[in-house]
């Protein structure tokens, strides 16, 4: 059995139905059958007419590579907050999605949910990710989402709550902490070392690629978590930046990490996001 270091939590969330309610009358007779196949990838959907049968199947396709064992995860950043539009560290520090966050959010449940079928929704436990997850969920058929507490944001120590243009003339060794080369040293004010941060974070993931062998889920976290994860991946110098709303996706098989896709923001065409991102590779 797995365990989460910090434990888990789950909030409910509400599927929106995308079936129509229908009158039936004298002459339009209709009944619904909703069934599952015993892999639970096909749904088929029956309307019996008094004149006329009509079946309708959709199949959630699952690539070769999740049946095959692999563990497929989708790895998003959270919306837009009011914070990150005003340039203004969070940390572990909470902000509310705004307008724009939330119209992302929308963005990424539609595109989700018009993928390959996911069997569950994660969340770090910030409001900013459980909001965005939450909507995630209800798109995709998802009862529920599972807050886990190690895929929240790196504490950044005595940073948090400041705009990034003040932060090295108002607490200049925890600025020059977060974006040092040392990846052990902890930040001043209580923050994590970046070594700490890639050790929860990679765990975490870990043991949900583990938990959901041969399935797609979803994973909706936090820029400075995904540089971890990115990092620790590939092994790179740089993770560039980090966008909001963006879809990243990770396969796990045999105890080897491969990246699929990274910082895809096609979805946000129409709704827009910060082309600053979150770069923890070089400073403001």
């Amino acid at each position: 059995m797995l365990f989460f270091p910090r434990g888990e939590k789950v909030i409910k969330a509400e599927p929106k139905s995308t079936y129509h309610k229908y009158n039936c009358t004298n002459t339009h007779l209709s009944i619904f059958l909703f069934f599952f196949s015993s892999d639970l990838k096909l749904l088929h959907f029956v309307s019996l007419f008094k004149r006329q049968k009509t079946i309708i199947a959709w199949k959630f396709k699952f690539s070769d590579d999740v049946k095959s064992g692999v563990t497929e995860i989708v790895l998003v950043r959270h919306g837009e907050t009011t914070w990150n539009a005003a340039g203004r560290i969070q940390g572990q520090m909470e902000s509310d999605l705004n307008e724009i966050g939330q119209k992302q959010a929308v963005a990424i449940a539609d595109r989700l949910g018009k993928e390959e079928r996911s069997v569950a929704v994660y969340s770090s436990d910030l409001k900013r990710a459980k909001d965005t997850a939450l909507m995630i969920a209800e798109t995709c058929f998802c009862s529920e989402v599972i807050e886990i507490p190690d895929l929240k944001e790196r504490h950044v120590g005595s940073l948090q709550g400041l705009y990034w243009k003040e932060g090295a003339e108002k607490e200049p060794e925890a600025y020059s902490a977060f974006f040092s080369s040392q990846n052990h040293l902890e930040i001043p004010g209580g923050g994590e070392s970046f070594d700490q941060l890639c050790e929860r974070s990679m765990n975490a993931l870990e043991q949900i690629a583990k938990k959901h062998k041969g399935e797609r889920v979803i994973v909706v976290t936090h820029g400075g978590v995904l540089r971890a994860i990115y990092l620790m991946i590939t092994k790179a110098s740089s993770a560039g930046k980090l966008l909001n709303a963006s879809v990243n996706v990770v396969h796990y098989r045999e105890e080897k990490w491969i990246i699929d896709s990274w910082s895809d923001v096609s979805h946000l065409s129409s709704v827009g996001f910060l082309q600053r991102g979150f770069d923890g590779d070089s400073k403001p």
